[in-house]
């Protein structure tokens, strides 16, 4: 069973950039395809962006599509998401969670077996 931890969150004004990192334990990310998800206050937790396992083919959510860039390096376990051009509602907590479809995008927050424990991000205007 795979543990994920995410980092790299924090405050930063409208306009500048994030890197988010999704370290992996107790297994590999070979196994999994990768996605990352987000919740705000009141709301459902929603889709960003999956990678497959080879990290060779990407899939957005169309309100991050140009701006954020999902990568993941299998040999260090690592996932990562980096956030370009921030705006005041990409404020919420960020997750990575891993998914047996290997291949596939998946959106549904049900798809994905494991999750780490959320990174905050707030974006001040």
């Amino acid at each position: 069973q795979v543990q994920l931890a995410e980092s790299g969150g924090g405050l930063v004004q409208a306009g500048g950039s994030l890197r988010l990192s999704c370290a992996a334990s107790g297994g590999t990310l070979w196994n999994y395809g990768m996605g990352w998800f987000r919740q705000a206050p009141g709301k459902e937790r929603g889709f960003l962006a999956h990678i497959n396992r080879s990290g060779g083919s990407t899939y957005y959510a169309d309100d991050v599509k140009g701006r954020f860039t999902i990568s993941r390096d299998n040999a260090k376990n690592m996932v990562y998401l980096q956030m370009n051009s921030l705006k005041a509602e990409d404020t919420a907590v960020y997750f990575c969670a891993a998914t047996v479809a290997v291949e596939s995008p998946q959106r549904d927050p049900n798809e994905y077996a494991y999750w780490g424990q959320g990174t905050q991000v707030t974006v001040s205007s």
